[in-house]
């Protein structure tokens, strides 16, 4: 399935996994919480595996993916 949305709920705890994990999608600035990136789009098809897991793997279900 082709991801259509991705973004960040509420509750972020900034532990940087699913930037370790999809670095082109997610970024976690200093201080901050966890921030999708605007040019998500063009690597989602090629990413969509790195994309899901950062989401399943997120300790807190704060990275919601709409298929």
């Amino acid at each position: 399935m082709t991801i259509k949305k991705i973004w960040i709920a509420e509750g972020c705890i900034s532990c940087n996994l699913c930037e370790d994990l999809c670095p082109d999608v997610f970024h976690v600035p200093a201080g901050g919480t966890s921030e999708v990136r605007d040019v998500w789009k063009k690597c989602a098809a090629s990413q969509e595996d790195q994309i899901r897991e950062a989401a399943e793997s997120c300790p807190v279900e704060v990275i919601k993916v709409e298929d």
